[in-house]
C-alpha cells in the first residue's frame, strides 16, 4: 500500500482530533516537523498530548503549539533550555502537564509500542520520584522499574526524502526519534524535502519502510 502524497502541510494533518496523543520527531530543531506543526495549529486540534524530546525551542515549532493553549500535557525528556521560555511560562502557571521520561526510556517506551510488547523492565529511574508508584522488580541482584508502551494517534515526522511509496530516509542526526515514533502510531505523517519516484532510493538507505507512513508533503527548507 502506497503512502498518500499530501499537496500542502495542511491536508496532511488534516483530521487530527481534539484530544490526541501526538508524537512529535526533533532533538531540538533537528528533525523537527516545523511545517506540520504550524499545519496543526491552523487545523485547530487542542487539548492535545504531545509526546517529544524537548518541550519547544524558541517561538516556533512545537512552542509555537504550546503558546497557542492547544496542548494538555507534555512527554518529554527535557523540558527546560536556555530558549524554553513558553514551556516554562505555562508549566508555572499550571496551565500544561508535564510528564518527564528519561531520554532512553522514551524512545523504548516508543519501540515498545511499536513492537507490541506490553511493558518492559528498566534499571533507569529507579531510586528517583520518577519511579514513584510503579512497579519494581529485583532481577539478577539489580532493581528494574516497569515501563509500559507510549502509542500515538498520530506522529509527526521530518525526513529528507521520500519516494511515492512512503519509503523515508534521514539526514544525519535529523533522523533522532523519527523511526521509532513511526512505528508506535496509527497515523504517521512526514514532512520531506523531495519526494521522488518509487525506486529512486537506495534500499539500503531507507530507514522507515513505507508500510509505517501513512502521509507525506514536501515542504520547503525541509529538515535540519
Amino acid at each position: 500500500m502506497s503512502a498518500t502524497v499530501c499537496a500542502t502541510p495542511g491536508e496532511a494533518v488534516a483530521g487530527i482530533a481534539d484530544g490526541a496523543t501526538v508524537l512529535v520527531g526533533g532533538f531540538g530543531m533537528a528533525g523537527m516537523p516545523v511545517q506540520l506543526i504550524d499545519a496543526l495549529i491552523d487545523q485547530g486540534a487542542t487539548d492535545l498530548t504531545v509526546v517529544s524530546n524537548n518541550a519547544g525551542n524558541g517561538d516556533t515549532g512545537l512552542a509555537a503549539l504550546l503558546a497557542k493553549g492547544r496542548v494538555r500535557k507534555v512527554v518529554c525528556s527535557f523540558p527546560r533550555q536556555h530558549d524554553s521560555w513558553v514551556f516554562d511560562g505555562l508549566y508555572r502557571e499550571g496551565k500544561v502537564e508535564l510528564e518527564l521520561v528519561p531520554q532512553g526510556n522514551l524512545a523504548e517506551r516508543m519501540r515498545a509500542a511499536g513492537a507490541g510488547i506490553g511493558a518492559f523492565f528498566s534499571p533507569t529511574g529507579v531510586g528517583t520520584p520518577l519511579a514513584e508508584g510503579k512497579e519494581t522488580r529485583e532481577i539478577d541482584g539489580r532493581t528494574y522499574v516497569l515501563e509500559h508502551p507510549i502509542r500515538g494517534d498520530v506522529a509527526l515526522v521530518g525526513a529528507h526524502h521520500a519516494d511515492r511509496m512512503g519509503n523515508l530516509v534521514y539526514r544525519k542526526t535529523a533522523r533522532n526519534f523519527g523511526p521509532v515514533m513511526a512505528t508506535a502510531a496509527r497515523l504517521v505523517v512526514a514532512q520531506v524535502t523531495e519526494v521522488v519516484e518509487t525506486g529512486e532510493l537506495d534500499p539500503e538507505a531507507v530507514v522507515t519502510p513505507s508500510i509505517y507512513v501513512d502521509r507525506v508533503v514536501r515542504v520547503g527548507g525541509g529538515e535540519r
